[in-house]
């Protein structure tokens, strides 16, 4: 599976961005898709999963400003990103695990920065 991650800047705080995950290699519309990030010197943090049925949770710190969706004839996943934040500051990965969802895939990431 391969997957390229893109839309990610520089923007100010409150602003918005949306990021877009093309995938290759499998089929696309049986894949659990998602994003993580990961800010300097913090742990990795998942932000949000879209599963095959088209929904999927959004993590807590996001809940509200982030929404994850999916276009299967694209085969692309979007993480759309309003009244961002500084502490939105991050490097964003996303990730593919397609059937038997055992093993996840990798994008490089996006840099997100947040300016206040």
């Amino acid at each position: 599976v391969q997957l390229q991650a893109s839309g990610g800047g520089l923007v100010q705080a409150g602003g918005s961005l949306r990021l877009s995950c093309a995938a290759s290699g499998s089929v696309f519309s049986r894949n659990t898709m998602g994003w993580y990030r990961q800010a300097p010197g913090k742990q990795r943090e998942v932000v949000a999963r879209i599963y095959s049925t088209g929904s999927g949770p959004v993590a807590d710190i996001v809940k509200g400003r982030f929404t994850i969706s999916r276009d299967n004839a694209k085969n692309t996943a979007y993480l759309q990103m309003n009244s961002l934040k500084p502490e939105d500051t991050a490097i964003y990965y996303c990730f593919a695990r397609p059937p038997p969802y055992t093993e996840d895939y990798w994008g490089q990431g996006t840099q997100v920065t947040v300016s206040s």
